[in-house]
């Protein structure tokens, strides 16, 4: 392990009564320290495919829902959300995050296992593995498989593949994919062998001929279900012939069941009572199925009977969904696999199936009656921004709905999922008395999102997002849901943006949508959008970078070679210097200056992007690498590769490595200093002393402390990660199917500020985050950080009656810095407003200014509050920034600093 030399130096800095720990001299310690932090998602709610959802048969409440690509989750009915349960996987085995099948033991209801694997090509390098639990998920253990495990792939809403046989619950059953047959386990999950006399592995292939390898691995065995009532054990086969086999001998033999249907493939297969019922469709989805059945067999005569809610001349989807009731015997339902136009369609029946009604029906086209309405209030961007016709409605009941579960407990509570959220009713049974039920999501807490960018601006919200699938959010209170996701242009999945760093109202983001437009600006913070034109040839958004002023925007998309603008995505020019396909950024400063990344060359431009040069800079030449521009420093851009971390002073002429045991990393960002500090502070997604995780340094990276732990990891995370330069310690990172999280040092932000509502100026640890780490992970101890040094302000505040105002320089560069003032009330009633004023002696300027209106006359300067940050009670404080120019070689700080509590 990489120890770094020389001692410990910390600083305590307080604010607003608020203990600050400063990271400020290198570590001797054989890892870097740890500083408490709160973790918690930016508030979503879903925005992925919820693939399963398990009631537990034997304790009431107790439900899990998987997802593909964002680990698992346990139902809080208390909260009426839900807890992840994976958070700490990390980086080296980021596919455990794909659940592939979830089971729960009716016996002893505090186990629970997961299949868990992403991928079975070669996207995922790692083998699939069975996770146990014996504290219903707060803790696990892992079996590795000599297989790998799609919980990503084609086939993945079938199931479920695991299975606990509720007659001795040491046996534990599951069903892979890619021929490799029918495992078990007799010993709770801890070891597993194949079932070597198990007769059939599947043959089904979406796509044999698919050349990336994703479409075509036979999706092998899809289910199993036992009868608690008897030894007999089903299994689910893809393979349309021989889609059911069975065992009534707890496992000892098989056969294949006589006389079902074929031409189809079962993805579900469910008992009640006597009876096994089957779903089936033509493909193993979830995106597509164009016909299928509904099957029941008789166990104790071997009938098997057609009880298809719909004939197969009559209907253009297959089956998924099934569930069943267990305190009402006859009472089914199933739902159509795909029903794209003009909704999903689910049927209920319950008579075993020999007669159906529909949770909709026609009324002379295009109008329809339906049996349920549905209140998306919790989360309005359900809707898809849309105002569907007739006969479409927005929200639409849902696609790709494979998963759905009648609560063994609660004949009245139904969950599903879809392709962007986990659904349910209360009022279920309304259905049977042609009563309406209700339909609301039930996703809080879930949060799945591909994240691609963040953007956190010195005004406006505190966040701005690029997500796939749902495109993205401006984010004006990080705990709320949002109303809307980008929209006019939707762009499809966004893959990129960036605002002006001086001027950051003006925002540009690219997405991968089928066809142009491929970008979007806004001149209101990211809060609304009109379409840019695009060169001709893009097919996908690619990366993007707006100049620091907001009069040149570089874009590197796919499909064509970098370009530059100068009318804010009017017009387009080809960019010289730098290949097709690189990354770009611009620097946070100097509105000409561009910087670039391909294929382990460093490129920079200093004409607004229509040149780029080549550095003769040693870079990393494989892996993730991203880039990021220092803000209020100009020329300052550094690198994070495989190679370590890397920091350019000269606009990527030469490059330094970054210390403190940094060996490698994946991204870099910049926020508010600390307290007392000039330069920002710097987080990183990396290793630092040979641990991977999320750190912190507050001296340009010659110190670290770990912010994250091995709780809260996130598995492939960190490609988007961006500071907060309004919150001091504040950052935000995305993740590929956990959203977005925010973290906040344990005492809470130091700054308020007006998109952040109140409850999260001193948020505690959150409660949906309650996973212990696996015994396998290696946990590194805390290491207490003692304060040796007090650091005071830059200089003492000038006073008047009511408040004080403290000036500092936070940055400075040639012809320009940045200013911070902090304004407290020293009086013992509450401010309404507060005047700041000085005068300056050295012909500065104020450009821009944050936290409050500045105006300047000649050397006189004055700041009144905002709208939000004027209400200050007894001893409180708060903070205003700006950004000025400075003439000649000195830029001495002006004295006195009135404040007033008259604006």
């Amino acid at each position: 392990m990489r120890r770094s030399p020389g001692g410990i130096v910390v600083a305590a800095l307080v604010l607003a009564a608020t203990a600050v720990v400063v990271a400020s001299g290198p570590n001797l310690a054989a890892a870097a320290p740890a500083e408490p932090y709160t973790w918690k998602n930016v508030r979503i709610d879903g925005g992925g495919f919820v693939p399963g959802v398990v009631f537990n048969p034997g304790e009431k409440d107790l439900i899990y829902a998987r997802t593909d690509i964002g680990g698992a989750y346990r139902w809080s009915q208390s909260t009426q959300s839900w807890t992840p349960l994976l958070d700490w996987v990390g980086q080296d085995d980021w596919g455990h995050n794909g659940v592939l099948s979830i089971a729960a033991d009716p016996v002893d209801t505090a186990r629970v296992y997961a299949a868990v694997g992403m991928y079975t090509n070669s996207w995922d390098p790692s083998n699939g593995a069975i996770l146990r639990s014996t504290d219903k998920g707060n803790t696990w253990s892992r079996t590795m498989l000599p297989f790998k495990v799609g919980g990503n792939m084609p086939g993945r809403g079938m199931g479920e593949r695991l299975a606990v046989d509720p007659r001795n619950n040491r046996n534990v059953y599951f069903a892979a994919e890619g021929g490799n047959g029918l495992w078990r386990s007799t010993d709770y999950g801890a070891t597993w062998g194949k079932v070597a006399n198990f007769p059939n592995v599947g043959n089904y292939v979406a796509d044999p001929a698919d050349p990336n390898g994703y479409l075509n691995q036979n999706q092998g065995l899809t289910w199993v279900t036992l009868d608690p009532a008897s030894p007999a054990v089903y299994v689910g086969v893809a393979d349309k012939e021989n889609p059911v086999y069975r065992s009534l001998d707890s496992g000892v033999t098989w056969e294949r069941v006589a006389g079902q249907p074929t031409g189809y493939l079962a993805h579900k297969g469910v008992i009640q009572g006597k009876y096994l019922f089957i779903a089936t469709s033509d493909t193993g989805g979830p995106y597509d199925g164009a016909a299928g059945q509904v099957a029941r067999l008789d166990t104790t005569t071997g009938v098997w009977t057609d009880i298809s809610p719909t004939p197969v001349a009559d209907r253009y989807y297959g089956y998924s969904g099934l569930t069943v009731d267990a305190k009402k015997p006859g009472t089914l339902m199933v739902a159509t696999q795909i029903s794209w136009w003009p909704d999903a369609i689910f049927f209920r029946s319950t008579d075993y199936g020999a007669t159906w009604t529909r949770a909709w029906d026609w009324n002379g086209y295009p109008s329809r009656t339906k049996r349920y309405t549905m209140d998306i209030s919790a989360n309005p961007w359900l809707d898809f921004n849309s105002t569907a016709q007739a006969p479409e409605e927005s929200p639409k009941l849902g696609w790709m709905n494979e998963s759905l579960a009648i609560d063994p407990f609660d004949s009245n509570r139904l969950l599903y999922g879809t392709g962007a959220t986990l659904y349910g009713t209360t009022n279920l049974t309304n259905w049977d008395s042609n009563t309406t039920f209700t339909i609301k999501p039930m996703a809080k807490g879930i949060e799945e999102t591909a994240v691609q960018d963040l953007a956190s601006p010195p005004t406006g919200a505190p966040l701005v997002s690029a997500l796939y699938d749902v495109g993205g959010f401006h984010h004006a209170d990080l705990d709320t849901v949002q109303a809307n996701f980008h929209d006019t242009p939707a762009l499809g999945s966004n893959t990129g943006l960036d605002f002006a760093e001086l001027s950051p109202s003006f925002f540009v983001r690219v997405g991968n949508a089928d066809a142009a437009p491929h970008i979007g600006v806004s001149n209101d913070g990211g809060k609304s959008w009109y379409q840019g034109q695009e060169p001709s040839g893009v097919t996908g958004g690619g990366t993007v970078a707006v100049g620091a002023d907001a009069n040149a925007v570089v874009w590197s998309p796919v499909g064509v070679g970098v370009h530059y603008s100068t009318t804010r995505g009017s017009t387009w020019s080809a960019s010289t210097g730098i290949p097709a396909g690189a990354k770009v950024e611009s620097d946070r400063v100097n509105p000409k200056t561009f910087y670039g990344y391909a294929a382990g060359k460093f490129y920079t431009s200093t004409d607004g992007g229509a040149t780029f040069t080549a550095s003769t800079a040693a870079m990393p030449t494989e892996g993730r690498v991203n880039l990021k521009a220092v803000p209020g420093v100009a020329g300052e851009v550094w690198l994070a590769g495989k190679t370590g971390l890397l920091r350019s002073t000269n606009s990527g002429q030469s490059f330094t490595t970054v210390g403190g045991g940094v060996s490698e990393s994946v991204n870099v960002a910049f926020g508010k200093a600390a307290p007392g500090a000039t330069r920002p502070a710097v987080f990183l997604v990396g290793t630092v002393d040979g641990v991977d995780g999320v750190f912190r340094s507050d001296n340009s990276g010659a110190y670290w402390v770990r912010i994250n732990d091995d709780k809260h990891q996130y598995g492939n995370a960190g490609d988007a990660l961006a500071g907060d330069p309004r919150v001091y310690g504040r950052v935000y990172l995305g993740t590929n199917g956990r959203g977005i999280l925010y973290a906040d040092r344990l005492g809470g932000p130091t700054t308020p500020t007006p998109s952040v509502s109140a409850s999260s100026a001193g948020p505690s640890p959150s409660a949906s985050v309650s996973t212990s780490v696996s015994p396998s992970a290696s946990v590194q101890p805390s290491i207490s950080v003692q304060p040796s040094t007090s650091v005071q302000p830059s200089n003492s505040p000038s006073t008047s009656t009511g408040c004080s105002a403290t000036y500092k320089v936070t940055g400075q560069w040639t012809g320009g810095f940045q200013g911070e003032v902090t304004v407290k009330n020293n009086g013992t009633a509450a401010t309404t407003g507060w005047k700041v004023g000085w005068t300056y002696t050295a012909g500065q300027t104020v450009n821009q200014a944050w936290g409050g209106t500045a105006t300047q006359s000649g050397s006189a300067v004055s700041v009144v509050n905002a709208g939000y940050n004027g209400a200050l009670s007894s001893g409180a404080s708060t903070t205003f920034g700006f950004l000025g120019s400075s003439t000649g070689t000195t830029n001495p700080v002006p004295s006195p600093i009135t404040c007033s509590t008259t604006p």
